[in-house]
C-alpha cells in the first residue's frame, strides 16, 4: 500500500498545482506502475479507433473514443460506454495521444460521478520535438511500457 499511496500523492498534488477539476494527474511510468500494484487502476484509451489501429494499443486498455473519427466530433455515448464498461468507484486513468483528450475526458467522467479520475500526462505519443515528431521526448511509448501494434 505504500508506493500506491506516493503515486496517488503525487497525482494528487498536481492537481491541486495545476488546478485541475480532477483526482489527479499521472506520469505514463506511474500509471503503469498503479496499474500493476492495484486491480482497481484501469486504463481508459480515448484516442480514435483508427490511432489505436494504425499507432498501437495498451495491453489490457479499456477503449472508448472521446472523438470519433474522421470527423473529430465528441462521441455522444462516452458517459453512457464509461459507466457501462465500469463502476462510478473505479480508479480510471485517462489516456489520449498527447495529455489534451484524456484531461477533457477525466473532467467529464469526474463531473458524471466517477470519484476518481486521473490525467496520464503526455499521452501515448508525447509531445512534439522542434521537427514536430512525436515520441521522441516523452509518453507511454517512449517510456518504453506495455503496447502493441495490431
Amino acid at each position: 500500500m505504500g508506493r500506491i499511496n506516493e503515486i496517488l500523492t503525487l497525482a494528487h498534488t498536481r492537481a491541486v498545482e495545476q488546478q485541475l477539476p480532477y483526482a489527479g494527474a499521472f506520469t505514463p511510468a506511474d500509471a503503469f506502475e498503479l496499474t500493476q500494484l492495484s486491480a482497481d487502476a484501469k486504463i481508459i484509451d480515448v484516442r480514435t479507433r483508427a490511432e489505436r489501429d494504425w499507432v498501437g494499443r495498451i495491453p489490457g486498455a479499456i477503449e472508448i473514443e472521446w472523438l470519433g473519427y474522421p470527423d473529430m466530433q465528441p462521441n455522444p455515448h462516452f458517459l453512457s460506454e464509461l459507466q457501462h464498461a465500469l463502476t462510478t468507484d473505479s480508479m480510471l486513468l485517462f489516456i489520449c495521444r498527447s495529455g489534451a483528450r484524456s484531461s477533457a475526458a477525466a473532467k467529464a467522467a469526474s463531473a458524471a460521478g466517477f470519484a476518481a479520475c486521473y490525467n496520464i500526462l503526455e499521452g501515448f505519443e508525447g509531445d512534439k520535438d522542434a521537427d514536430a515528431h512525436r515520441n521522441q521526448i516523452n509518453g507511454w511509448r517512449f517510456a518504453d511500457l506495455p503496447w502493441y501494434q495490431s
